[in-house]
C-alpha cells in the first residue's frame, strides 16, 4: 500500500469508529465510512488483547495481503478499518480473505 492509501491519523480512526457503519465475524471487524477523497485508504489494527507483538505482526500480515487480493473489488472514495481479533493470528489468509469479503460485501463496498 502507497502512503497516501493509509489511515494514520488518530482522528481518522475515531471518525471511522463513531460515524461508521462496522461488521464483524469471529476473526475480523470491519468500519468503513465515506471520505471525500478519490481513493479508498485502509487502517488496520490489533490490540494486546490480540497476543504478543509476534501474534499482532501477523495478523496484521494476513489482514494486508488479503486486502491486497481484494483491493481490485472494492469502490474508491472511502476509509475502511479492519480491526484483528484473537482468533485472526490462527487462521490463514484464505479464511480471513473469505470474511473480509463478505464483510465488504455487505457493507456495499464492493463493486
Amino acid at each position: 500500500m502507497v502512503k497516501k492509501e493509509i489511515v494514520s491519523k488518530n482522528r481518522d480512526f475515531r471518525r471511522v469508529y463513531t460515524k461508521g457503519k462496522y461488521f464483524s465475524s469471529p476473526v475480523l471487524i470491519t468500519y468503513i465510512i465515506k471520505n471525500r477523497l478519490n481513493s479508498t485508504r485502509v487502517g488496520i489494527t490489533a490490540s494486546k488483547k490480540t497476543g504478543n507483538a509476534v501474534k499482532r505482526n501477523r495478523s496484521r500480515r494476513i489482514i494486508r495481503e488479503a486486502f491486497r487480493i481484494l483491493k481490485s473489488k472494492v469502490k474508491s472514495g472511502f476509509d475502511i478499518i479492519f480491526v484483528a481479533r484473537a482468533k485472526t493470528n490462527e487462521v490463514k489468509t484464505g479464511d480471513v480473505l473469505k470474511d473480509m469479503e463478505y464483510e465488504l460485501y455487505k457493507l456495499g463496498v464492493l463493486k
